[in-house]
């Protein structure tokens, strides 16, 4: 399947600022079932983007536009293949218990099987995977499959009810929130069981017989489980999915913290505004592929109009640090 992305983001400034700094993770990631064709990063005030990529293989835009400004812009641009994935057992052997309790005595996993800033065991996380049977028995995939279909059924999908850094306790007493605050409770859950899992950011597909939960016209986030034989097995309890080919990655870590598609910081005395706008649509095939992987580490620095919509967004006097959240 072949995908084109847009994704517009527009910040808002109640006073002139001084200075914008900013970092961005939206350049879908290329790995084993998946390639990004093409990606373009205009930003408005102009300024000169630079990129790198983490040791688990992210890419980071980031830049500085040093003059006075009311507004910043960005639009994200991409085309993306994705393969078809194949279908996964019912089931493991029960000895693959053993398997990742091997991996995790190795050491290699450290960071994926420790708590996070957002994924971090309490009082009220434990009481709630006891109500939802987590605990070792049967199979680990068996298992997996159970603890998404469960946190599915006992949490609500509602947007905005949670804010960018809302923590893991304050989703499970209202037992409502976004995709990213799903995907910390499972992650949570899932390294209490001592199973490796990691945060997903990305983007999602709605085709119209899907009947997603989430939000069209947002970015997503979905959890993935180190499985013995089967490698990073992607796990949606939003969408009580297995993530599919619809399931575009952006970038990996070990929660939302480490991974939100912008980050930044202003200076000055003015209240900030986040909007967002992400549309994902099925395309055919780039008429020349080769083109297009040539293109991929491409960006262009270019203006472009920026709108007046809105969302609420926290504020902190003389140096505002802003982020998107994940819907």
């Amino acid at each position: 399947m072949f995908y084109s992305i847009r994704h517009i983001t527009r910040f808002h400034y109640s006073a002139p600022v001084n200075e914008s700094v900013m970092e961005v993770r939206m350049r879908p990631r290329s790995d084993s079932d998946q390639r990004c064709l093409h990606f373009n990063l205009t930003v408005n005030p102009k300024a000169h983007v630079n990129w790198y990529r983490d040791h688990l293989g992210n890419t980071i835009h980031h830049f500085d536009v040093p003059g006075t400004h009311t507004r910043l812009g960005l639009v994200a641009e991409a085309t993306v293949e994705l393969d078809v994935v194949p279908p996964l057992p019912e089931h493991l052997d029960a000895s693959a218990w053993h398997e990742i309790d091997a991996v995790a005595a190795s050491g290699e996993l450290f960071e994926f099987l420790q708590p996070s800033q957002f994924a971090t065991p309490t009082p009220l996380l434990e009481k709630f995977a006891e109500e939802i049977g987590a605990k070792r028995e049967g199979d680990p995939l068996g298992l997996l499959r159970t603890l998404n279909e469960r946190i599915f059924d006992a949490m609500s999908y509602v947007p905005k009810s949670t804010n960018v850094d809302s923590p893991i306790d304050a989703v499970l007493a209202a037992r409502k929130g976004v995709c990213q605050d799903f995907s910390h409770v499972m992650i949570a859950i899932v390294r209490g069981l001592g199973i490796p899992a990691r945060y997903i950011s990305g983007y999602m597909y709605h085709s119209a017989e899907a009947h997603d939960r989430s939000s069209e016209g947002a970015t997503h986030a979905w959890m993935e489980a180190l499985l013995p034989g089967l490698g990073w097995v992607g796990f949606d309890p939003t969408n009580n999915l297995l993530s599919t080919d619809r399931h575009i990655r952006t970038a990996i870590g070990r929660d939302y913290a480490d991974v939100p598609p912008a980050k930044g910081v202003f200076k000055g005395d003015a209240d900030s505004t986040l909007s967002v706008a992400v549309r994902v649509k099925a395309t055919d095939a780039p008429a020349d592929e080769l083109e297009s992987l040539v293109a991929a580490e491409a960006f262009s620095v270019t203006e472009i109009p920026v709108g007046d919509s809105a969302d609420d967004h926290h504020h902190q006097h003389q140096q505002q640090q802003q982020q998107q959240q994940q819907q």
